[in-house]
């Protein structure tokens, strides 16, 4: 019986096959009370146990192939550094001692209390590291279970689909098997959780293979060998297709491999519209080898290098100065002279720092974290970790071009703030002899009251980019990681594309540069919109920059601004964008 599973579209195009379904990576954990004198040994169990999967991951990062994706090395050093956390092993073990769990059932206890510190974080991108979290701890039970001579079942994909194409089912993926399955037949990716931005989904884009992601049942109802098409575009999964199904998508399958080559060949073409206008198209980073894929993507700069994944996942401690030095001068290397844009820290309220203690980290929870003590705010009341990453920062610039990009400002008293900061900051360097350049400095455009107010911190900045995540999200009074909630987060609400049209005019009109980071950079349905208003940079995943250029060399920005009213003023305004924008596209082909 031919059935459809519905979930998040995460990596584009069509693959069709057979399931190769994997177990669901929740391990049985054996759960009884040791006797004080083996309580000792039960901690040296664990960590044997830690240790074992530590050099496990050490062992397949550094046996990586060249051709491996940057992305798969940086998720493993994500597991090694939740491995070696105190807040994972460290605290199990004190539920050994306190309690006398045995191991397995200390690092589940411990699993469970960070699950749902998780669980409260706002960010959809921090939210979605519980999965890695959760698969480190599968990894060293089964060790655990493997001293014990209960050893897992490997995967073996041939065993499953002959020669057929094999897509893989699975409950969630592990960094660590992703590279396995590379270097196999799969074609394909289907799980039930995760989101745009988990690692299966990052993994799949760079790879370039299509996945659907959070189907919540997938793995329960597909059984081993159906046949399976993954719909990447639409984030829909056919189990057991008819004949005519399955024909149309294998058409559609061919247009789609003869679509991704032609983008391909794009890469290296210049962003110019029709009517002349050009256009930035940076790349959204997180670690210095993204930013080489950046490159690659044809990125010409770094819009968004998100900093605070230095400072999470460390065992109390913060990234030193010399540290973050290094990180961020790779990235501005990396780039070639091309701008690299760093944000300052956002970490705060939900997305605590390790060295909280649980209780502060309860009292935080309790209040509204999206509205707390984080990002710009955070830094100012750390004013020596604040001070230590400008530095790091600065000390960067002497290797290439650097923007310094602040986020969540909302009162002109913190750009203010920041310019103190940074002008004893240079002072410092300068005494200490480290070499420098200028940096421009930008905000955020995240809090609906910097839009209203845009026109007076333009006097005290370079430039201003539109993180549309949040803004929609402050705008509607939506909480994105409220299920209950989230289907009204609606980025075409007419009041959230007043804002972001009249912080893209205030801007030009200063003759300040304003780009936009936000999911609405890189999703082609807003290209024609976000051109029509004006805006002249987006920065986006490095994989969108293909079909976002596409966009832009067909766009006519003329004529789209000639629509942009229309658009405006509708009661609908998705639906007059499709009317309006379409209607100025075919007027610009019959012109050029």
């Amino acid at each position: 019986m031919s059935f459809q599973v519905f979930g998040i579209a995460v990596s584009r195009g069509v693959a069709i096959g057979r399931a190769v379904l994997v177990a669901s990576s929740r391990v049985d954990v054996a759960h009884y009370f040791v006797a004080p004198d083996q309580i000792a040994p039960e901690i040296a169990r664990l960590l044997r146990g830690r240790d074992a999967v530590v050099l496990e991951l050490e062992t397949l990062r550094d046996e990586l192939p060249v051709d491996a994706p940057h992305e798969l090395a940086a998720l493993l050093d994500v597991h090694l550094m939740l491995l070696h956390d105190e807040a994972l092993t460290g605290s199990a073990s004190q539920w050994i001692v306190d309690r006398h769990y045995n191991a397995e059932w200390a690092l589940s206890a411990q699993l469970e209390v960070l699950a749902r510190q998780f669980d409260e974080m706002e960010d959809a991108y921090l939210r979605e590291r519980k999965a890695d979290l959760e698969q480190v701890v599968e990894r060293v039970l089964r060790a655990l279970a493997h001293a014990l001579g209960d050893t897992p079942t490997p995967v073996t994909p041939r065993d499953f689909g002959g020669e057929d194409p094999l897509l893989l089912v699975a409950a969630d993926i592990a960094p660590a098997d992703m590279i396995q399955f590379k270097r196999s037949v799969f074609r394909g990716f289907i799980t039930d959780i995760g989101g745009k931005t988990s690692h299966t989904a990052i993994v799949a884009r760079s790879l370039d293979i299509p996945a659907v992601v959070g189907t919540r049942e997938a793995s329960r109802l597909i059984r081993q060998d159906d046949w399976v098409i993954i719909d990447g575009d639409a984030g829909t999964v056919i189990v057991n297709p008819s004949p005519i199904v399955l024909e149309e998508y294998r058409f559609r399958q061919r247009q789609s491999e003869l679509e991704r080559a032609r983008l391909g060949r794009l890469r290296h073409t210049p962003a110019v519209t029709l009517d002349g206008e050009h256009i930035e198209l940076h790349a959204n980073i997180e670690m210095p080898a993204d930013a080489e894929a950046a490159v690659a993507a044809g990125a010409t700069g770094v819009g968004l290098f998100r900093s605070e994944f230095l400072f999470m996942n460390r065992d109390g401690d913060l990234p030193s100065e010399d540290e973050q030095f290094v990180v961020y001068k790779a990235a501005v290397e990396a780039m070639k002279g091309m701008p690299v844009t760093i944000r300052t820290v956002d970490i705060g309220a939900d997305k605590p720092l390790d060295r909280l203690s649980v209780s502060e980290l309860r009292h935080e929870h309790v209040l509204n974290p999206a509205m707390g003590l984080r990002a710009i705010r955070w830094s100012l009341a750390e004013p020596s970790m604040f001070r230590q990453q400008l530095r790091a920062i600065y000390r960067a610039s002497a290797f290439g071009k650097v923007r310094l990009l602040v986020p969540m400002v909302a009162h002109l008293s913190e750009v203010k703030q920041i310019i103190e900061t940074i002008r004893k900051v240079q002072q410092q360097l300068t005494d200490a002899g480290h070499a420098f350049s200028h940096v421009e400095l930008g905000v955020m455009i995240e809090i609906p009251a910097a839009a209203v107010m845009l026109p007076l911190l333009l006097r005290h900045l370079d430039f201003v980019s539109i993180g549309t995540n949040d803004l929609i999200q402050y705008t509607l009074a939506i909480d994105r990681a409220d299920e209950a909630v989230a289907h009204l987060y609606d980025p075409w609400h007419p009041a959230v594309l007043q804002l972001i049209n009249g912080a893209i005019s205030e801007s030009r009109a200063a003759g300040k540069g304003v780009s936009v980071c936000g999911e609405m950079a890189g999703d082609p349905d807003f290209t024609d919109l976000l051109l029509a208003m004006g805006l002249r940079s987006f920065s986006m995943h490095p994989s969108q920059i293909p079909a976002v250029k596409q966009r832009v060399l067909r766009a006519d920005t003329q004529r789209l601004a000639a629509a942009l009213p229309r658009v405006l003023e509708s009661e609908d305004p998705q639906s007059a964008a499709s009317k309006e924008f379409a209607t100025a596209r075919g007027g610009a082909a019959a012109v050029h």
